[in-house]
């Protein structure tokens, strides 16, 4: 069997006290290495040996590996080659030694930062200027930002330092080298040098003209037209950039935000806003326009809100649908895209986070012929996600199930949608009445908002139909004293509610980085109390890593709170109804109160007590 060589060979190792002198770089001497000379470039066998000899690999896996691979001809990195064999570290936990793996533990030998690349934290324009992408291609190195006099590199060659010196001759900076994942940089290197060549392109095109205010402070500048025409190749490439990364770091929204001197852009991404990056404001307005016109919205009219849809595919294939709202601001216009996919409406209730018992609950209040089914919560609460999952389930041949909506937040063959459209007079109550002209068996109401609307629901379930809809109130038994506010009779509601269902959602922990934690008293009792629940042992805890982009949390889950109407509580529903009442009966007819709810998902190690306080109404006795 062929042998590995006896020490890592590495030639710059041999004047790395003289290169830490020059560049103040320190580069440790792993276990095995030697002075004798050959390549600069980290070579399988050196980090085989390196892994054999920190008691990470077995000796005899390593030399296999290193004679098949020895007339390997191919350019692949040396953690690359290892990662691709799906070995386990020899040393507890037995984690897989993955490329990434592999980078976090190579850092720490050479005594490097490690650095995960986030793409959205990139900062391209002034990255890309550091060195030519041919230069950083040759030497496996990646720029990463600049701030003042220093320069962030990253490099997958922690023992190639000779170009540093040169580098900080030429720049006049300070190179501070970390080290990154080889397949990040390989990914992320040909983006950067591609976008900050759209960015800097789109900076100095000269076409369109000022149409409408832009900008209530707009600065003149006499002989210098900054706006820029949208079709033009470089802002594609940009809006083509812009969605390519929003639907691979899962954004739920992407906001384009104009600013005095500047425009922001900014992901939704499991409920929490990201900053991603900042564009001068011509270019802003440029991509705003260009997603304009792929929405069929009006390019010239900035000065009123207009709304829009664009229909694309994702990298993977799959469909995407993007809701487009625009809002004049003080600096311009704000874009904010709504982003829908397929995979949404096909989950089943027990993905989106209901538990059986909540399952079957709901299963049997949707198989009800007539009566009115309420969704509560605040705007972001994956009120629209339920319905749209309930009806893909009951929109079956045999039923027709209509909806009336503002705006159609996603399209579905399987129903038959209609929008509300104020400027032509069609609001809800009018929707309703169309529709029950049109033999439904199943409408979805996008949303009671006065009593008209209430009313021809109300009718609607009278005259035997299932109504879906939607309330924003705080809780379940709100929405009673909501509808009674709006002026619905009491008897009315007796006679058709059938449930009420409010519901949050909540973060989930990362499954990659998650850790024990045990749960003190004065934690559970603040999202238990007056109740009764036992106390976890342990729960969860968020941590972070690169997968959860050093959050913690990583996905979402529905926390819910459903309340029957019972013969009980139907007694209770006057004109003079006391909320606080009506809240114990429920609690006393079985309602699981959402605190309660998500409570269980923290024992279970689903979520945390700090993201389930953040987000659920506090428990009241």
């Amino acid at each position: 069997m062929t042998k590995l060589p006896d020490t890592v060979s590495n030639p710059t190792l041999l004047n790395a006290a003289s290169l830490a002198k020059q560049t103040g770089h320190s580069i440790s001497k792993p276990a095995g290495v030697s002075k004798a000379g050959g390549k600069s470039k980290l070579s399988l066998g050196d980090v085989l040996r390196m892994l054999v000899n920190d008691g990470r690999l077995d000796k005899a896996q390593a030399e296999k590996l290193y004679k098949d691979r020895q007339l390997d001809s191919s350019n692949l990195h040396p953690l690359v080659v290892i990662g691709d064999q799906n070995w386990k570290d020899l040393r507890p936990p037995h984690k897989s030694l993955t490329v990434d793996y592999l980078s976090r533990w190579l850092s720490i030998q050479t005594g490097l930062d490690f650095y995960p690349i986030d793409p959205l934290k990139l900062d391209f324009t002034s990255a890309a200027q550091i060195v030519s992408k041919a230069y950083a291609e040759r030497l496996r190195i990646m720029p990463i930002s600049v701030q003042g006099d220093e320069a962030t590199v990253a490099t997958s060659e922690p023992y190639q330092l000779d170009w540093i010196p040169d580098l900080e001759r030429i720049l006049n900076m300070r190179i501070k080298l970390v080290f990154a994942n080889p397949l990040e940089i390989n990914r992320y290197l040909p983006e950067i040098y591609s976008l900050a060549s759209s960015i800097n392109q789109a900076n100095v095109a000269k076409a369109g003209q000022i149409v409408g205010v832009q900008n209530f402070e707009q600065l003149v500048e006499l002989g210098k037209d900054k706006n820029l025409d949208a079709n033009e190749q470089h802002v594609v490439n940009i809006v083509d950039w812009l969605f390519k990364y929003a639907f691979e770091q899962r954004a739920s929204d992407i906001h384009l935000e104009p600013r005095r001197n500047m425009g922001m852009m900014r992901f939704r991404i499991d409920g929490v806003l990201h900053q991603v990056y900042q564009l001068p404001s011509n270019i802003m307005n440029a991509i705003t326009s260009r997603i304009k016109l792929l929405g069929r919205m009006d390019m010239v009219e900035k000065r009123r809100p207009q709304d829009g849809r664009i229909k694309t595919v994702s990298n993977t294939g799959a469909e995407v649908e993007l809701r487009l709202s625009t809002m004049p601001t003080a600096f311009g216009e704000k874009l904010v895209m709504r982003v829908f996919t397929p995979d949404v409406i096909v989950q089943d209730f027990v993905q989106l986070g209901f538990s059986k018992k909540q399952a079957d609950l709901w299963e049997k209040w949707t198989k009800l012929p007539n009566g009115i089914i309420l969704v509560t919560g605040p705007t972001g609460s994956g009120k629209t996600t339920t319905l749209y999952s309930t009806l893909k389930q009951l929109a079956t041949p045999e039923v027709n199930v209509s909806t009336v909506e503002d705006p159609i937040e996603m399209i579905e063959p399987a129903f038959n949608q209609m929008q509300v459209t104020s400027n032509i007079g069609l609001n809800f109550a009018d929707g309703i009445r169309t529709l029950m002209r049109q033999d439904p068996d199943i409408i979805m109401v996008g949303e009671i908002r006065d009593i008209e609307t209430a009313d021809m629901a109300i009718q609607a379930a009278l005259t035997g139909h299932l109504v879906l809809s939607t309330l924003h109130t705080n809780d379940a038994p709100a929405a009673i004293t909501r509808l009674l506010d709006l002026g619905v009779a009491p008897y009315l509601i007796h006679s058709t509610v059938l449930g009420i269902m409010a519901q949050r959602l909540v973060r989930t922990l990362c499954p990659a980085c998650k850790a024990p934690h045990e749960i003190t008293d004065d934690e559970w009792k603040s999202i238990t109390y007056p109740f009764k629940a036992a106390k976890p042992t342990t729960c969860m805890k968020a941590v972070g890593c690169i997968e959860c982009r050093n959050t913690g949390y990583r996905g979402r889950s529905g926390i819910y709170e459903m309340l029957t109407m019972t013969p009980k509580l139907r007694k209770l529903i006057s004109a003079d109804t006391d909320l606080p009442m009506i809240r114990n009966m429920a609690y006393q007819d079985g309602m699981q109160p959402l605190m309660l709810n998500g409570a269980e998902k923290v024992a279970a190690g689903l979520t945390t007590v700090e993201e389930l306080l953040k987000v659920a109404p506090p428990l009241e006795s």
